[in-house]
C-alpha cells in the first residue's frame, strides 16, 4: 500500500474522519494533483472501506477548492449509480462542489441528479437540491431549465424539510423568478409553526427583497 493510502482513516484503524480530513486538506494546499489522482483512482478500489474514504477525501478536497476535483467529475456521476450508498451520497456531494465552478458539465446530467433528488436519502436529496440550486443560479438559460423543478420540490417535499430546503434554493431566487417561489412558501406557511414557522418567514421577507 501507497504511503498516501495508508493515511486514510481505515488502514491507521482510526474509526473517525479526520485522517481523512487531514490529507484532503494537505493535497488540496500543496495543491498535489499526483496525490488527488491517486485518491481518485482508488475511489474504485476493491476494498468497500479504502474507496469509501479516498471518496471521503475527494469530496473535502473539493470543499477547499473546486477545481481540483472537476476532472473527476465524470466519476462521481458514474457513483450515482453505485449500489452503496455512501458512495452515492459522497459523489453527490462532491458534485455539489464541482457546480459551484462547472455548472456547464451538471447541466449536460441533469437527468441523474434529478434522479438522486427524488431517492429517499435524505443526505442524498439535499446534496442534488445544493448542486441543482449552484447550477441554476449560474445562468438565465440554465435558471428557466431548473428553477420551475425545484418550485416543484418545494412544493411536494415533506413539511419537515421544507425550511432547510427553502434555504438551499434561495440563492437561485431571482427578480424574475421571486413571486413562484414566494408563493408556494406562503401557501405551505399554514401548515407549519414554531421555529420552522419563523424562519420560513424570514426566507420569504429575504425572497421580497431581491
Amino acid at each position: 500500500m501507497s504511503d498516501l493510502l495508508n493515511r486514510l482513516g481505515y488502514l491507521q484503524t482510526r474509526r473517525d474522519r479526520t485522517p481523512n480530513l487531514d490529507l484532503a486538506r494537505d493535497l488540496a494546499a500543496r495543491n498535489d494533483k499526483a496525490g488527488i489522482r491517486e485518491i481518485a483512482e482508488n475511489m474504485w478500489n476493491d476494498n468497500k472501506n479504502i474507496h469509501g474514504d479516498c471518496m471521503n477525501v475527494m469530496y473535502e478536497i473539493g470543499r477547499v477548492d473546486p477545481n481540483l476535483i472537476t476532472p473527476y467529475a465524470g466519476d462521481f456521476i458514474k457513483f450515482l449509480k453505485s449500489k452503496h450508498h455512501h458512495m452515492v451520497e459522497g459523489a453527490i456531494t462532491a458534485l455539489s462542489e464541482i457546480a459551484k465552478v462547472n455548472p456547464e458539465f451538471i447541466f449536460k446530467n441533469l437527468a441523474e441528479i434529478k434522479r438522486i433528488a427524488e431517492t429517499d436519502s435524505d443526505v442524498a436529496v439535499d446534496k442534488s437540491i445544493s448542486v441543482l440550486t449552484h447550477t441554476s443560479a449560474s445562468s438565465e438559460e440554465y435558471s428557466a431549465s431548473i428553477f420551475p423543478y425545484l418550485l416543484q420540490h418545494l412544493s411536494s417535499c415533506p413539511r419537515k424539510h421544507l425550511t432547510e430546503r427553502a434555504e438551499k434554493i434561495l440563492p437561485a431566487v431571482n427578480e424574475t423568478n421571486n413571486s413562484e417561489f414566494i408563493k408556494i412558501l406562503k401557501k405551505r406557511l399554514e401548515s407549519l409553526s414554531g421555529s420552522d414557522f419563523t424562519r420560513l418567514k424570514k426566507i420569504i421577507r429575504m425572497a421580497e427583497a431581491i
